[in-house]
């Protein structure tokens, strides 16, 4: 039998392979098709622009991954999106990848580069567009052009950004066509590059078929056009570097501004071996753990202070830090403890992730402290949901529930959320899923998220379709009932798939469990460029 550090391992392997393909973009032809042009790939302008040795977060990795078969593919959503430091100064950076479908913008593409633009405006930072496009995609331009949520609310928000004060720099590195074109020109500086770079409303081809006027797209808006003539443009460079080192010297003359003022101090490591926990976290979703020691491993001196450590044990609130910056943590707890019953016996139960009523209400108080205090706040989900049944409808689990959902959702302090097993159904929900506006979420290998976990799922539907049949006057054989439990089983199991919900943007990435500490500490140092603002109301709950 192998050991669970053998099948963390695996999780792992996997992880990086599947990187390492997402890394490619288009293939290796294309990318050598890019170099030939005289052009950087995305991900060469991003490590040529960012600091030397500094970290890049990416944003949306597995974007659109097996999202598009159909169309030959999206890898990373054809646009690489992160937050990186450029003279120092942290910033969101979002570059179009010319070797996917030449940068076109899939309905993924739309909805990743709205999550950069998110970022930027949550937390006030710059962000930098290295555009190289050819656009939307034009045969999936239903599912992108007209809505809220579609191609256009890019330039809405380019809008909303300036009003902000956020600096917006774009460079105009390939293509850059149609309403694409107006991302570049709404930021507050254009550059663009001599020979490659060209900006225009209609390319040659439409420019010919539909007034007549035979052009080059050199000449209909390159460099020379745009920075001599239209004054469309800033400034011109002869190649990508120069582009980029013009970036880097404009982003080391930016003013400064106030801070949220979150607390920091000098970063410590864990005394307790983070390494250690490739053996105490579960691959098999089932068993329990003690998630004490997880954090006792990804936060500073392995110091965590418990908030209530005897009451609401389903759930650990507690204040520590990471990277030196003082976190709130709410985590779901899933070993056996000891519980109290009536006349003050006590007994051993299995936390399993439920959140009970008790848990609820301290986790609901230990969030207002947090917001009091102004302590970000961190989750840790493994959740299997709120606790069912007659003991807990009579106990109040929906008025407890509703009032942690309340507290959290009303939050003023910039929250994260880390998926380190199960997250379903209202749990997800209580835990500052996606829904909830964290500024960062990120999945472990380990992670599932969905309404209920596979088996409760397939056993439901089964009996759906079996009741369905039953009321048509037929009958199923008990071979034929397994065979569509099975089917069912596999196709809900591949949609609790952590690369699933990375795909469609429900999370922002997977990241190994030693990278937590680094992450967050990004997330936090991110967040305190954007001073808090407004009051702390939890609005009308129950107590």
């Amino acid at each position: 039998m192998p050991t669970n550090r053998e099948l963390f391992q695996t999780l792992l392997d996997y992880l990086q392979q599947k990187t390492a393909q997402t890394y490619l973009g288009g293939g290796p032809k294309k990318l050598d098709d890019q170099r030939k042009k005289g052009k950087l790939t995305a991900r060469e302008r991003i490590a040529y622009l960012i600091d030397k040795d500094s970290q890049f977060l990416e944003i949306g990795l597995f974007a659109g991954d097996e999202m598009y078969p159909d169309e030959g593919g999206c890898p990373s959503g054809g646009v690489v999106v992160g937050i990186g430091y450029v003279s120092g100064r942290q910033c969101v950076i979002v570059a179009n990848d010319a070797t996917v479908k030449a940068g076109a913008w899939f309905p993924i593409t739309a909805k990743k580069n709205l999550r950069a633009q998110e970022i930027a405006l949550e937390n006030r930072l710059p962000i930098i567009y290295l555009v190289d496009s050819a656009g939307v995609f034009l045969p999936m331009q239903a599912e992108i052009f007209a809505d809220k949520e579609h191609f256009g609310r890019i330039f809405r928000n380019n809008a909303h950004l300036s009003a902000e004060g956020i600096v917006q720099i774009a460079a105009i590195m390939g293509s850059c066509v149609a309403g694409g074109a107006y991302l570049p020109i709404m930021s507050d500086e254009a550059m663009i590059v001599e020979g490659t770079g060209s900006v225009f409303l209609a390319g040659s081809f439409l420019v010919k078929s539909s007034i007549g006027e035979d052009i080059d797209n050199e000449t209909l808006g390159g460099a020379t056009t745009h920075s001599e003539i239209s004054g469309v443009t800033d400034n011109k460079f002869p190649n990508d570097p120069a582009c980029l080192d013009a970036i880097r010297d404009a982003m080391s003359k930016l003013g400064h501004e106030p801070t949220a003022g979150f607390d920091r101090i000098v970063p410590q490591s864990p005394t307790k071996s983070p390494d250690e926990i490739y053996d105490l976290l579960p691959t098999d979703r089932l068993k329990p753990y003690d998630m004490r020691e997880l954090i006792g491993r990804w936060v500073d001196g392995s110091d965590f202070q418990e908030y209530k450590p005897l009451y609401g044990q389903s759930l650990l609130c507690g204040t520590a830090r990471i990277e030196g910056w003082a976190v709130g943590i709410v985590a779901n707890q899933r070993k056996m403890v000891k519980a109290k019953k009536g006349g003050g016996a006590t007994a051993e139960m299995q936390m399993g992730g439920v959140i009970y009523s008790d848990s609820a209400d301290k986790a609901a108080r230990f969030i207002m402290n947090c917001n009091q205090r102004r302590i970000p706040l961190l989750f840790l989900q493994d959740v299997s949901g709120f606790m069912v049944g007659s003991r807990s409808e009579q106990g109040g689990i929906i008025k407890d529930g509703a009032k942690m959902v309340s507290a959290m959702a009303n939050s003023v302090v910039p929250k994260f959320t880390v998926l380190v097993g199960n997250s379903y159904g209202a749990g997800n929900y209580a835990m500052c899923g996606k829904a909830y506006d964290p500024r960062l979420i990120f999945a472990l290998p380990t992670a599932q998220m969905a309404v209920m976990s596979g088996s409760s799922a397939a056993k439901t539907l089964l009996q759906i379709q079996v009741a369905s049949l039953k009321a048509k006057g037929q009958t199923i054989t008990p071979e034929a009932e397994q065979a569509q439990l099975s089917e069912i089983t596999d196709r809900y199991n591949a949609q609790l798939s952590p690369y699933f919900a990375a795909a469609r943007l429900w999370t922002d990435g997977i990241i190994d469990p030693l990278a937590l500490r680094q992450t967050i500490a990004m997330g936090i140092e991110a967040a305190n460029h954007a001073p808090i603002t407004r009051r702390y109301n939890v609005g009308v709950i129950q107590t």
